[in-house]
């Protein structure tokens, strides 16, 4: 098993920032690809951006491309998402997840990933 546990959510003006942070726990981490999807409600639940077990190779969501940044430390077992130039449509709730690494179909859909964390919220005002 492996628990997945975000946090950074908040409240930010149009054009700031935030770090989202997701701990993983349970399993080597670098066994897992990780990624990040966001879910406006009444919506579906979208990719963000992905990173495969070691770090080397990012892929990220058309919307987020240039603005957002993905990366993981597997010494400290984090993995995060800066995300810059924030814009209201940003505004969802954003979830980390995990696939085991030989896992190679859907990797930017939800059903390609195993583990899912609780979620943190990220509202951008106008």
């Amino acid at each position: 098993q492996v628990q997945l546990v975000e946090s950074g959510g908040g409240l930010v003006q149009a054009g700031g920032s935030l770090r989202l942070a997701c701990a993983v726990s349970g399993r080597t981490s670098s066994s897992y690809a990780m990624g990040w999807f966001r879910q406006a409600p009444g919506k579906e639940r979208d990719f963000v951006a992905s990173i495969d077990g070691s770090g080397g190779s990012t892929t990220y969501g058309d919307s987020v491309k240039g603005r957002f940044t993905i990366s993981r430390d597997n010494a400290k077992n984090i993995v995060t998402l800066q995300m810059n130039s924030l814009k209201p449509e940003d505004t969802a709730v954003y979830f980390c997840a995990a696939r085991p690494v030989g896992w190679r179909l859907f990797t930017t859909s939800a059903r390609g990933y195993q583990y899912w964390g609780q979620g943190t919220q990220v509202t951008v005002s106008s």
